[in-house]
């Protein structure tokens, strides 16, 4: 009886699985996590080098610079939280892969740190702008640096004896920074929150910056991307909001080959602009010291300047500046809003090489003489509160909140509605800078999404922006 109940079960087991296999069903069985090398210890604080994996959920101190040797790899699973307890820096000569998750990001922060949100509040006194810690600093000799799903909080501080060859000892750190031309930079779906001069500078890099929210960015100078010479990439599907001077700023300064050549496309950019103090600074894309690239289908909302390129003989209010490579530049497809006829009249900024496109939002014809040549004053006024962009949740027009006063994403939602003067207008003639960013669920991009029919960093097709 034993014997026949046995072989009872073993035919109804082999029906299940013969009719499993017969079914449309999929089942999903989850991938391990990645594991490099050695399981970083926890139990004492870091400094010095280390390689190795941080594993998921776990806790870790940094209580000195860190580095990642030129032959290592130090891998961050999901969940991962990493205090920075001091003026301390991740220097990586090698790689690190932080690989957070949707579900399980990952944290680069400070302990017992108060966020200080609220509309309105002193800058002066927000610790967002005080440089807790220095950053995530990749060597000349970094092969790849890959960020996912990961929140940079509090960093930038000064290095008082630097850890890096590129950043002079009481000189300002990045955030985040790559400085090897032969080097892969890749961050997506992460939140840069912070810092005293520019959340990400790259001196060099094959670059791949797509769908990050930026907060907080700058004191009274900095741009959330400045890219000098040796760089070349996309950056696309980014929020930008409240930035101390341009949310993507493109420069060939420094000397380095290649040519720097940044794809600016599908961004969102919020509020920008107005903790620079110096007229003709701040605003939402630049470029400029020979840099050349594309800016299409970009969001602009009450920035303190639109596009912005710098041409020959540029100067403006005594300062000398160095022209783009016009002649390598495309644009349009751009999308201003504006509150005020202060920023109307900086659509196309005063005392610089911008050129009207026929495609951009609003029409140009709507607001500027047939007369206008590039660099020209203007009156703006007749577009000011017009082509709102119907966003899911942000005040507009903006007559309660001040432009300067907006820094943070909070509840706000910039998703567009379905009456979105914005959707369907975008350009889809280009692709993706090709630059040797491998495509890759760990070791690269994810995707490099292509340019969307909708405007901004949130097409409704849901392929940009998470956040």
């Amino acid at each position: 009886m034993k014997k026949f109940s046995n072989l009872l079960i073993a035919i109804c087991l082999l029906a299940c699985v013969f009719s499993c296999s017969k079914s449309d069903e999929v089942v999903t069985v989850s991938q391990p996590l990645l594991t490099i090398g050695k399981a970083v210890d926890n139990k004492t604080p870091l400094s010095g080098s280390i390689k190795g994996t941080m594993k998921s959920d776990s806790v870790y101190n940094v209580n000195g610079d860190v580095f990642i040797n030129e032959n290592d790899t130090l891998l961050i699973q999901p969940g991962v939280k990493i205090y920075i307890n001091g003026n301390y820096s991740i220097v990586v000569k090698g790689t690190l892969l932080s690989l957070g998750s949707k579900d399980k990001p990952i944290y680069f922060t400070v302990k017992n740190v108060t966020k200080t949100d609220q509309i309105g509040a002193d800058p002066t006194t927000d610790p967002a702008y005080k440089g807790l810690w220095g950053g995530i600093l990749g060597e000349t000799t970094a092969k790849l640096l890959v960020v996912k799903w990961t929140h940079v909080e509090f960093g930038g501080g000064k290095a008082t004896v630097s850890p890096v060859s590129f950043i002079a000892n009481n000189g300002n750190t990045y955030p985040l920074c790559f400085s090897n031309p032969d080097g892969v930079f890749v961050l997506e779906d992460s939140w840069v929150y912070g810092s005293v001069d520019d959340p990400i500078r790259t001196f060099g890099g094959k670059l791949h910056v797509m769908r990050n929210t930026f907060e907080k960015s700058g004191f009274t100078g900095g741009e959330c991307l400045n890219i000098k010479s040796g760089s070349v990439g996309n950056f696309a599907y980014n929020l930008f909001i409240g930035s101390a001077t341009n949310g993507s700023k493109a420069s060939n300064n420094g000397g380095k080959n290649p040519q720097t050549t940044i794809y600016m496309y599908n961004n969102t950019y919020i509020d920008c602009g107005y903790r620079r103090a110096a007229a003709g600074r701040g605003g939402s894309i630049n470029f400029e010291e020979g840099s050349r690239g594309v800016a299409y289908n970009n969001l602009i909302v009450n920035c303190k300047y639109g596009v912005r390129i710098v041409g020959a003989n540029g100067t403006y209010l005594g300062n000398t500046l160095v022209s783009a490579d016009t002649a390598n530049i495309k644009y349009g497809y751009n999308f201003n809003y504006v509150d005020s006829t202060f920023i109307a009249n900086e659509i196309y900024p005063t005392g610089f090489a911008t050129k009207i496109q026929s495609t951009d939002i609003p029409a140009p014809g709507s607001f500027l003489p047939a007369s206008y040549k590039p660099g020209q004053v203007y009156d703006g006024s007749a577009v000011v509160g017009k082509n709102n962009p119907s966003f899911v949740n942000f005040p507009l027009p903006q007559t309660s909140k001040r432009m300067r006063d907006i820094s943070v994403v909070g509840t706000y939602n910039f998703r567009l509605q379905s009456n979105s003067p914005a959707l369907g207008k975008g350009f889809t003639g280009f692709s993706p800078l090709a630059n040797g960013v491998p495509v890759s669920a760990n070791f690269g991009a994810t995707e490099i999404t292509p340019p969307n029919k909708d405007l901004g960093a949130y097409p409704s097709d849901n392929s940009g922006n998470k956040h």
